[in-house]
């Protein structure tokens, strides 16, 4: 019975993963903000097939909690099989433009939160010597678009710390899952304009995330086209690149 850990468990690609690990008959705990969608989303996974589903509260900008709240996973669960750390918000690109105090806080949410807690998690699963800490990125790290790169320099921050944290508990063998989704139908992306052909469905990032964290892969794209479209672009020459506007 594998013991999963969900933080930021209310977002639309971290509900589709839990709800696929409750299909294996996993143990859950989940971590986010709104505790009326907590509770539905417990009960929905014990109805598909977790051996339990246990949940807390946490904003991730409150670290004064980490300790006590990972605490209080580890005595529900033991030991951590994996820890998917799923949160974050896409900011409005303008708005962060013209409010320094907004732009820092889309940081602070984005990367300063994430980084905090994969610190205390990443020393909790060396204690372990074994785990997986699957990390959501975006593709939006991978080179600055004048569309949102408040986003992606959050992203590239969580790719570069997550890089170095691989090599790290690679000597405790702890497995860091790099996840990095294109463009995907989510509450969070309603409203944009996005081309439909390039839009994947959250159960089709979870299956990805599912399969590489039994393959112990290092770095997902998905859907797996995200790596082709975003080597070409990151080749690009800066020239057309400012030029094209992507």
């Amino acid at each position: 019975m594998k013991k999963i850990l969900i933080i930021g468990a209310t977002s639309a690609i971290a509900e589709a993963t839990a709800q696929r690990f409750a299909k294996e008959g996993a143990s859950l705990y989940l971590l986010a903000r709104n505790e009326e969608r907590l509770t539905s989303l417990a009960a929905d996974l014990k109805i598909r097939g977790a051996s339990s589903a246990a949940y807390a509260l946490l904003d991730v900008n409150d670290r004064v909690r980490y300790e006590e709240v990972l605490k209080e996973v580890v005595k529900t669960l033991g030991t951590i099989d994996v820890a998917l750390v799923a949160h974050g918000t896409l900011g409005d690109q303008k708005a962060c433009e013209d409010d320094v105090d907004r732009a820092l806080l889309e940081f602070e949410t984005n990367a300063v939160s994430t980084i905090a807690l994969l610190t205390r998690l990443s020393n909790l699963f060396e204690k372990q010597h074994g785990g997986t800490i699957a990390v959501i990125s975006s593709v939006a790290g991978d080179r600055g678009r004048p569309s949102n790169y408040v986003y992606g320099t959050a992203k590239a921050a969580i790719t570069t710390f997550c890089e170095g944290l691989q090599a790290r508990m690679f000597h405790s063998g702890v497995h860091v899952l790099i996840i990095k989704p294109g463009m995907v139908a989510t509450p969070m992306t309603e409203g944009l304009s996005m081309p439909g052909f390039l839009v994947a469905e959250p159960d089709q990032i979870a299956a990805d995330i599912v399969r590489a964290i039994e393959k112990k892969t290092d770095t997902l794209y998905t859907p797996w086209f995200w790596k082709y479209i975003m080597a070409g672009i990151i080749h690009l020459p800066s020239a057309v690149f400012k030029k094209e506007n992507l």
